[in-house]
């Protein structure tokens, strides 16, 4: 029994830094230290050290491989490579929101104790390979956002952001245990390892295709996918600027994380695959013919994500370990663009409006390297070389090429086209248009934090687009280890 318990602590540094973190923070705000300025400050200033740190750790643990807990939470390179992912998006996350405007000085702990929690549900959610396990984890990284997204000093557009967003939540999650209840009673088991020999095709066991399709729901759901996407573009319009930035990139890494799990379990050309073909083809065609219309900047990243889940449902659709390897490759590089956008939207919006096309006009006459800097992030979420969002549609085009899916990758192709329209007119408002009209609220903020931290995740942007072989070749290892 000990031996199937397998516990080893040392294994398992990158959740342990981040529950050390969270009761960190929680003893911060149950002792008073968020009324001491002071004190709160010191902290504040202490919380991208520790993210740091976690980040590192997380790197240094990447050649861990072990089974755990009679084999419901796994060590592998898939479960490393996205805690890695989780720990780097969160460091910058935490940089993001430390100047945070719409947050009441007696809230600014309390709202990173509840950052730190989801994201140490994350971490957890990477490596759970047992359906009852995934779905815990899954809820544990949602609760924080329930109470993260409404956090905008009384804002009623973030309240109702709020609200819509736990109403959805619930909807998928009792979607995801319906489905659950079906593969348990047609399955027998609940762990990944037993699941991967059984049969998942409608005609042989339909009621284990329908219980895994409503599982995946629950996924969908945080991915944003088309028709699970409704939540999406509220959202992202009514909570804050740096809340956003988070919901917008680290739940789905834990989402792709489990998608990519999952995925192996499906045979290509089988029900569950043109299942998420056809989902895959719906989101990205959705999801960009609505961006193409939207003025609000974070109302038309949202329908951006709805898009980018489609492109990623490219990768798993074939159910190749090459695509498996795209499309966690893919999470990468959809966490370094949204960021690098969500950092610049910040830094332009110091007092957390809302912004606009219009209020990047003449960005590069107020602050050329923010200005070049979103230049960068447009062109790669268009799929444009030499960026890490080229090189990973490639590889999704690659992985579904030849394997039934040629339509989908054709469809990608066109709608990654299409978007060229609704991200390049950020480049052309930032570039080519004047200040025609007074800017609306605070200065934007053009400081050395804020042009050197746009500047960092270009680079990054950059170099994984001209040097992504290290990064994908961790995300092929991991597609391989998963394959039968």
């Amino acid at each position: 029994m000990t031996a199937n318990l397998n516990f080893d602590l040392l294994l398992l540094l990158p959740e342990l830094g981040f529950f050390l973190l969270v009761l960190f923070l929680f003893a911060a705000t149950v002792t008073g230290l968020a009324r001491n300025p002071s004190a709160g400050k010191l902290v504040l200033e202490a919380l991208p050290v520790i993210a740091l740190l976690i980040a590192l750790v997380s790197l240094g643990s990447m050649s861990a491989r072990e089974v755990m807990f009679w084999g419901s939470y796994r060590l592998d390179a898939l479960s490393q490579f996205f805690k890695l992912l989780v720990a780097a998006g969160f460091f910058v996350a935490v940089l993001n929101a430390r100047r945070q405007s719409s947050l009441e000085e007696g809230q600014r702990l309390d709202y990173f104790l509840f950052l730190a929690f989801s994201a140490w549900g994350l971490t957890m959610m990477a490596s759970a390979a047992e359906l009852v396990t995934i779905y815990l984890t899954m809820e544990l990284a949602s609760y924080s956002l329930y109470i993260l997204i409404p956090l905008r000093a009384r804002s009623r557009p973030a309240a109702e952001a709020g609200v819509k967003y736990i109403l959805f939540g619930a909807a998928a999650t009792a979607l995801a245990l319906y489905g659950l209840s079906w593969i348990i009673a047609s399955q027998h088991s609940t762990y990944l390892s037993e699941l991967a020999g059984k049969d998942w095709t409608f005609s042989g066991n339909p009621l284990a295709c329908l219980g895994l399709s409503f599982f995946l729901g629950g996924m969908f759901y945080k991915l944003a996918l088309f028709p699970f996407h409704f939540w999406c573009p509220d959202v992202y319009q009514g909570a804050s600027n740096e809340t956003a930035a988070y919901v917008a990139t680290l739940p789905k890494l834990g989402a792709i994380a489990v998608l990519v799990r999952l995925g192996a379990l499906i045979t290509p050309g089988e029900d569950l695959a043109n299942l998420l073909a056809v989902l895959a083809a719906a989101s990205m065609t959705f999801g960009n013919l609505c961006a193409l219309v939207q003025k609000d900047l974070k109302r038309m990243l949202g329908f951006s994500s709805v898009a980018h889940a489609g492109y990623i449902l490219v990768g798993l659709a074939p159910g190749t370990a090459e695509g498996l390897a795209a499309a966690a490759f893919y999470a990468a590089a959809y966490l370094s663009m949204n960021l690098l956008c969500f950092w610049i939207i910040s830094r332009l919006a110091p007092d957390g409006r809302n912004l606009t096309y219009r209020d990047l006009n003449g960005l590069y006459k107020r602050s050329p390297w923010l200005a070049l800097s979103l230049a960068a992030a447009a062109i790669s979420l268009v799929g444009l070389p030499p960026t890490v969002g080229f090189m990973g549609k490639l590889w999704l085009v690659t992985g579904a090429w030849g394997h039934g899916y040629n339509w989908l990758v054709i469809l990608l192709c066109v709608n990654s086209a299409l978007a060229i329209f609704y991200y390049l007119s950020l480049v052309r408002h930032a570039y080519t248009e004047g200040e025609d009209d007074p800017l609306r609220g605070a200065a934007p903020d053009t400081g050395l934090f804020s042009s050197v931290g746009a500047t960092v995740l270009a680079l990054v942007v950059l170099v994984l687009g001209v040097l992504p072989a290290p990064v994908f070749d961790l995300a092929l290892e991991a597609g391989r280890a998963l394959m039968p």
